[in-house]
């Protein structure tokens, strides 16, 4: 599904010029649930912006679900950005003037689902993750356990193939942690989702299936 091949980013020009990834070589097959370590200014989270076509790699060969991504027009990019691929952030990023609701409602007026199908999407949503007595509350009347699941609703809405999760528990207080990691176990194990996860945490990583080290921008295990 995934394939990086001598994946390097710099930044910087000259004598300024500064590697944050180098020669990042990985597979990652369908179905995977993997974790990327390491300490703060490894590059962790550049590498899941580059897997999540936030960002393009300096050089090397990215091949998403068989494609080369650096050959793909922008219109496709965007395509695969808004249909495949979920995000999930440590900050959250619900929009504030927005209900529960409309937010879990935005990635699909992006895609231009029509309004019937939408309802039936964020129902579902919201009846899963037990939001429906919240759906017209705005993001600052929720504890941040119940903004992260809004979050994860969201990025669930475009039923993707692939989530990508940047810190997702790094907010969060150990029992919202645990109930965050086992809703991405059953994602992974029941739905299939391939779930790739930048983390410090031993405890987060421990649901996944391999874990991807990084260190000074170079895998080392």
């Amino acid at each position: 599904m995934i394939d990086c091949n001598n994946i390097s980013k710099q930044v910087g020009q000259g004598s300024q010029k500064a590697f944050i990834l180098q020669n990042i070589n990985f597979k990652i097959d369908e179905g995977e649930f993997v974790s990327i370590m390491g300490p703060s200014g490894s590059g962790k989270s550049t590498l899941l912006h580059i897997l999540g076509l936030l960002e393009e790699p300096s050089s090397g060969s990215y091949q998403l679900m068989g494609e080369e991504v650096n050959k793909l027009s922008e219109k496709k990019r965007n395509e695969i950005h808004r249909s495949v691929i979920g995000f999930v952030f440590q900050a959250y990023h619900l929009i504030d003037e927005l209900t529960v609701y409309e937010n879990i409602e935005t990635p699909l007026l992006y895609k231009k689902i029509d309004a019937a199908e939408r309802k039936s999407i964020v129902a579902n949503l919201l009846d899963r993750f037990q939001m429906v007595a919240k759906k017209d509350l705005f993001p600052n009347q929720l504890s941040g356990g119940q903004q992260q699941m809004v979050g994860i609703a969201r990025a669930l809405a475009i039923n993707p193939k692939i989530i990508l999760a940047d810190e997702p528990t790094g907010n969060l207080h150990s029992a919202q942690a645990e109930e965050v990691m086992q809703l991405f176990k059953t994602l992974n194990e029941k739905d299939g989702v391939t779930i790739i996860q930048v983390t410090h945490s031993d405890f987060n990583a421990s649901f996944g299936n391999r874990i991807i080290q990084l260190k000074d921008g170079w895998i080392t295990q």
